[in-house]
C-alpha cells in the first residue's frame, strides 16, 4: 500500500460528496492513518459519523484556516496528540455567493480579499505553521486542490479563479522554499464534480455536460479518482514531483474548443 504507516492531515472535510472525502477514502485504503480538520463545533457529531469508517482517525475543529493563531493552536494540539505527520491535504476554499453570481468586474474589495485569504493564503499559512512547529516528517508532501478556472475563463467562477491562480503560484514558490528540506508541494486540478461547493456556481450542470462532450475520455471525474491522484502525490511513488499542477480531469484541459 502506498501510504502504509503514514499519517496524513486532511483539512476541510465537509461531507461524503466532497473531494476531501474522496482523498480520505483513497489514502485510508492505501494504509494511511488519518487526521482531519473541519469547521464548526456544531458539526462535531456529523463529522465524527462521517469519518467513522476510517478506523483510528481523529478530527479537530478549525474555524479559521487563514487565521494565524487559530491554525497554530490547532496544529500544536495535533502534533502533541499524534506526533509528526507525513502529509497535508488542503481542501479549503470559499468565495461570497454574490461574487460568483455577478460579473467579475463587480467583485467587491472585501469579496476579493475574502476569496484569496481563505482559498490561497490559508495554504501558505498552513505550510509555514507546519514548518515552524517542526510538524512534518522527512520527505513529507503537501497537496492542495485547484481548478481549470485558474487559467481559463469559466462562467460564474469569477473571483475564485483569481484565488486559485494565486494558490497555484503559491504552490510553485512553496515548493522552492520547502524543497530545501526535502518537502514536496503540489496541487491537483480536479475536473468539475457535484460537490456542495459547486452548488454556488451558476448553471454548474452545463459545465458537466460540456466535459462529457469535449474531454478526451468523454466523462466526468469522480472524487475517488481525484483522491487516487492525491494519494500518489502524497506517496513515495512521486518523490521527484514537486511544484506541479497535476490535472485530474479526463484530459479536458488539453482541448482548444
Amino acid at each position: 500500500m502506498l501510504l502504509e504507516g503514514k499519517k496524513i492531515l486532511i483539512m476541510g472535510i465537509r461531507n461524503k460528496w466532497s473531494i476531501a472525502f474522496g482523498v480520505a477514502k483513497s489514502a485510508y485504503e492505501n494504509g494511511a492513518k488519518l487526521i482531519f480538520t473541519y469547521m464548526g463545533e456544531e458539526n462535531k457529531d456529523k463529522i465524527e459519523e462521517l469519518i467513522s469508517e476510517f478506523k483510528g482517525s481523529k478530527a479537530y475543529v478549525l474555524d479559521g484556516a487563514s487565521e494565524d493563531e487559530l491554525v497554530k493552536n490547532v496544529f500544536t494540539k495535533i502534533k502533541e496528540e499524534n506526533g509528526k505527520i507525513d502529509g497535508i491535504v488542503h481542501a479549503i476554499a470559499h468565495a461570497n455567493t454574490e461574487d460568483l453570481h455577478n460579473d467579475f468586474i463587480y467583485t467587491s474589495k472585501e469579496g476579493f480579499s475574502h476569496a484569496c485569504d481563505v482559498s490561497s493564503y490559508s495554504f501558505v499559512l498552513v505550510a509555514r505553521i507546519a514548518k515552524e512547529l517542526d510538524m512534518l516528517n522527512e520527505n513529507a508532501s503537501l497537496v492542495t486542490l485547484t481548478y481549470h478556472g485558474s487559467t481559463k475563463v469559466i462562467d460564474s467562477y469569477n473571483v475564485m479563479g483569481v484565488a486559485k491562480a494565486a494558490l497555484e503560484a503559491s504552490v510553485r514558490y512553496l515548493s522552492e522554499n520547502l524543497g530545501r528540506e526535502g518537502i514536496r508541494v503540489n496541487a491537483v486540478s480536479a475536473g468539475p464534480i457535484k460537490t456542495l461547493s459547486a452548488k454556488g456556481i451558476k448553471d454548474f450542470g452545463s459545465i458537466l455536460t460540456v466535459i462529457e462532450e469535449k474531454a478526451p475520455l468523454h466523462k466526468n471525474v469522480t472524487t475517488t479518482q481525484v483522491g487516487n491522484v492525491a494519494t500518489f502525490l502524497l506517496s513515495p511513488m512521486s518523490d521527484c514531483v514537486t511544484g506541479q499542477i497535476v490535472y485530474a480531469d479526463n484530459g479536458y484541459n488539453i482541448m482548444g474548443v
